[in-house]
């Protein structure tokens, strides 16, 4: 296997920055509510932002490594793979997938020692999650598990996460940016089912029985659906705890619409590809909107 054919377009392909839309909200979102506390600190919100990009496309990579070397993506539908696709080695995209997290650590450690220890131990857990989705011996994503972990780490963790590190106070604060990070954590999660439901037949074959695999096609679907009517239900909940001015946040309705309508459709492979980015503009769309109503009100 070459080790110089991947290109840097290669590579930033293999980053996978579709994705980071699910990196973004969360911080936007978070930062929305410790503004609307009238205690937002911008430069605290800005490597919170770095984490949260590094921590995914670190997940990218290692993901990439990960699927690669179990020959996971031999029959790939999706977008490129640099291992799969035999464009890198595998050691060079460990190395990607570590370099990130490395990113991540460093940025996370300024915030711990500028604001708590214990942010240590947060971040350390995140980058070990982040590895053994599909890192390991015993990878929870090949165990139905890659849902939950991605409501609690992009939803939750980095929601709450961005908003204590500038208010540094539960409160109303805090069970607000919970909405808030349930909001962009369901629809990080269809993000995902919309993923696994593409791969469903692959994945069967190559023995990774992701969430999508255990239910099947058709309860899949109705899954994405639920948690996009989850994400609307959140951003409800967001406005009755804060402002009426956070009910801008269901615009995001428009883009997630459009992606339901092709899941419950019955469209297949390459069909459900268009789902992925348009769910992800949901996702930052909701961020925006939402946090524009918390900072207007």
């Amino acid at each position: 296997m070459a080790t110089t054919s991947a290109t840097a377009q290669h590579w930033i392909a293999g980053a996978r920055l579709r994705t980071l839309p699910a990196a973004v909200a969360p911080v936007l979102i978070g930062s929305a509510v410790a503004v609307h506390a009238d205690e937002g600190v911008l430069w605290k919100a800005l490597l919170a932002l770095v984490v949260s990009l590094a921590l995914q496309v670190g997940v990218n990579y290692a993901n990439d490594y990960s699927d690669g070397i179990r020959g996971t993506d031999d029959e790939r539908v999706g977008p490129l793979r640099l291992v799969g696709s035999g464009l890198a080695t595998p050691a060079a995209v460990k190395r990607a997938a570590f370099t990130a997290f490395g990113v991540a650590a460093v940025a996370g450690l300024v915030l711990a020692a500028t604001t708590s220890p214990w942010l240590v131990l947060v971040g350390a857990v995140s980058v070990l999650a982040a590895w053994y989705y599909t890192g390991g011996s015993k990878p929870y994503g090949y165990l139905g598990l890659g849902e939950v972990m991605v409501f609690v780490f992009f939803g939750l963790v980095a929601t709450v996460g961005t908003t204590w590190v500038q208010t540094q106070e539960w409160g109303d604060p805090g069970w607000a940016s919970v909405a808030a990070g349930t909001g962009v954590g369901a629809l990080a999660c269809a993000i995902l089912v919309a993923n696994n439901l593409r791969d469903i037949p692959t994945d069967e074959v190559a023995g990774k029985i992701t969430l999508a695999v255990r239910l099947g096609d058709r309860r899949t679907r109705f899954f994405y659906a639920a948690l996009v009517a989850l994400a609307a239900g959140a951003v409800l909940v967001l406005a009755a705890l804060t402002s009426t001015w956070a009910l801008l946040g269901l615009g995001f309705l428009l883009p997630a619409a459009a992606a339901t309508r092709v899941v419950l459709s019955g469209a297949r492979g390459p069909a459900l590809i268009p789902v992925l980015q348009q769910t992800g503009i949901a996702e930052l769309v909701l961020a925006v909107l939402a946090g524009l109503g918390l900072v207007l009100a």
